[in-house]
């Protein structure tokens, strides 16, 4: 929100109104927020088109003001349903990106006001369904698989088992699996279902936007009480898992340092800021391919230090990367050298 000027105007613009209980002149919020009259009028028009309550009384002297027409109370007559608020406490977790601005404070006083309605026991509950949806990033428009995103949330709430046709990348055809749904999980704008695959017998990850269909069956299975979707994902750099126990050592050039420092990229990254003005930074995961693909970003920028099985892998990725470049750009490059050959005869 810092980085767009006109919502933060307009967001001031609503706090004067929502707080002035009996109404501001165009020049009083014109001078509070540092927007001409004329911007002030156009903002006010647009809150009346979308359907803010705004209404405008004359004074005494032909004065207007501008005021959010309240309930008996002095604030906005806005109500809602224990279904409302309920979904308001459960998706509190996706406003945590706005912290530090005034949406963030407004919405801590919103979930103040839900936290005062519903018991202990029910708060308690919430937070216990909310540890079954952990997020790493936002999702992209999952409007088509809506209905059956219901059936698994369903499924991980109930503990029943599940059948779901899911087709991977390298598979031609869709595959039926067994599951016991845990949990899922927001990563890189996708969803991934955590559950207990009954055909591997173990813990796998599978991306919503490859399942096509799913049967939630009637009979349960027992929900392992140590399980934590956090915790499970705790060696992970995004969604990989892995059973090993690895130690990441990466040297980041100066460039980059301070990208890499703004950031807590994994809950066990330590930093090491070294005297050339390079970092050493250290990873404790459970597999590498996520941080791999993350650290080939940076190009020459990032050295793997150790273990000695990713830098050899990352030295045959730079090395592929350069034969590729430089060969001919496009399919025909055999064609292309072997034209190049011919005219180097020719002359």
């Amino acid at each position: 929100m810092s980085h767009d000027p006109q919502l933060l105007r307009q967001w001031s613009l609503l706090k004067i109104l929502s707080a002035r209980h009996y109404g501001a002149t165009i020049e009083e919020m014109a001078q509070e927020t540092g927007v001409d009259p004329r911007t002030i009028r156009r903002y006010l028009k647009m809150f009346q088109n979308v359907g803010f309550p705004l209404e405008a009384t004359k004074r005494a002297h032909g004065c207007k003001v501008w005021t959010l027409k309240a309930g008996a109370s002095g604030t906005p007559d806005i109500s809602f349903t224990f279904e409302e608020a309920i979904a308001l406490w459960l998706g509190r977790r996706f406003l945590e990106p706005l912290a530090g601005t005034p949406l963030w404070q407004a919405a801590q006083k919103a979930f103040k006001k839900v936290r005062a309605c519903l018991s202990h026991t029910a708060l308690a509950y919430l937070d216990k369904m909310a540890g079954r949806l952990h997020q790493t990033g936002l999702a992209g428009d999952y409007s088509e698989k809506a209905e059956l995103i219901d059936r698994l949330m369903v499924a991980i709430e109930d503990a029943h088992v599940t059948f779901v046709n899911y087709q991977s990348l390298s598979a031609t055809e869709p595959v039926q699996y067994e599951l016991e749904p845990l949990g899922m999980v927001y990563h890189r704008g996708s969803i991934y279902l955590v559950a207990t695959s009954r055909e591997h017998r173990e813990l796998r990850h599978f991306k919503i936007d490859r399942i096509s269909d799913v049967a939630v069956e009637p009979f349960k299975f027992e929900r392992p009480a140590d399980f934590d979707l956090s915790a499970h994902l705790a060696g992970s750099f995004g969604v990989f898992q892995g059973n090993d126990d690895i130690q990441v050592r990466v040297r980041f050039r100066p460039p980059v340092v301070r990208y890499v420092q703004e950031k807590k990229w994994h809950a066990s990254e330590q930093h090491t800021p070294q005297p050339d003005g390079t970092l050493i930074a250290e990873y404790r995961l459970t597999s590498v391919e996520e941080i791999k693909r993350w650290l080939l970003s940076f190009g020459r920028h990032a050295e793997v230090l150790e273990p000695a099985r990713l830098r050899s892998e990352m030295q045959a990725e730079v090395q592929a990367l350069a034969s590729m470049y430089e060969e001919p750009a496009g399919k025909d490059a055999k064609t292309a050298r072997a034209n190049g050959k011919l005219v180097r005869k020719a002359k």
